[in-house]
């Protein structure tokens, strides 16, 4: 597998951070002052608002005027092809619904993919001031902090996040969840794929799950996970990257565990 040079993977994950944490500033003050949202829908329970156009037209910016050779996939802005082998894949506000509704539960989702494979991800809580990041042959790190995942050794050890979306039938995410609990789990979910899968880097939850994620919500936070030590599925398998996947990651001790409820 092509990697790549060191100070390309440095630059870019160093302009991954800057971005993140700018795109986190603008967004939070649109957060805090949602009276002037144009809130729209692309579907049930899909909701989008200027704030998150903005967002992304903030970061297509910043990114295309460090390094106007790389591509973009944005989840609302669709895909600039690129000139070489890098591609940022950018979720502006990860947990919209969350957003629009005032709820503290979102986050500015960056990652960046060389030759097909995620090599930067950060992920960017303006509401707690957590900045997650990582990139490939590093350590995972929380605002500057070395991270790990969990040392649970069975499902009792922690919470597992479930996620769901309307792209799937209910009853592929209420199987898992029913495996779950009567193997003596418990799960969370708070609105946001990106944020739940950083806290798995992070050692807060054991595992997630999701039947079915866009890659722009989960491709940074899978970054956090490998470098943190932690496990996670082929999520870029069969064209993940424009098509999704499931996803399912989590602490060493829990995987194989979690990896038969899944059924991955």
């Amino acid at each position: 597998m092509t990697q790549p040079p060191a100070q390309d993977l440095e630059s870019r994950h160093a302009l991954a951070e800057a971005v993140a944490r700018e795109a986190g500033i603008y967004a939070l003050g649109r957060f805090r002052d949602r009276a002037g949202l144009d809130i729209g829908s692309k579907g049930a329970h899909d909701d989008v608002s200027d704030a998150d156009r903005q967002t992304e037209a903030l970061i297509r910016r910043r990114i295309a005027e460090a390094f106007p050779d790389d591509g973009i996939l944005g989840e609302e802005g669709g895909r600039s092809e690129a000139r070489n082998d890098w591609l940022w894949v950018v979720d502006p506000i990860d947990g919209t619904s969350c957003f629009v509704a005032g709820i503290p539960v979102w986050c500015v989702s960056v990652a960046a993919v060389h030759a097909g494979r995620a090599v930067i991800g950060v992920v960017e809580d303006p509401n707690a001031g957590e900045t997650f990041s990582a990139r490939a042959g590093g350590p995972a790190t929380l605002n500057g902090s070395p991270i790990g995942p969990s040392g649970a050794i069975g499902l009792g050890g922690g919470s597992v996040g479930v996620g769901h979306s309307m792209r799937i039938r209910p009853a592929e995410t209420i199987g898992f969840m029913t495996r779950l609990l009567e193997g003596g789990g418990m799960f969370q979910r708070n609105g946001s794929g990106a944020l739940m899968l950083s806290y798995v880097a992070a050692g807060r939850l054991i595992g997630y799950y999701e039947a079915h994620i866009n890659s722009w919500d989960c491709l940074a936070a899978l970054v956090l996970i490998e470098c943190a030590g932690g496990w996670h599925n082929d999520f870029l398998a069969g064209d993940g990257l424009t098509r999704g996947n499931p996803v399912l990651a989590a602490a060493p001790g829990v995987a194989d565990a979690l990896r038969g409820l899944a059924g991955l």
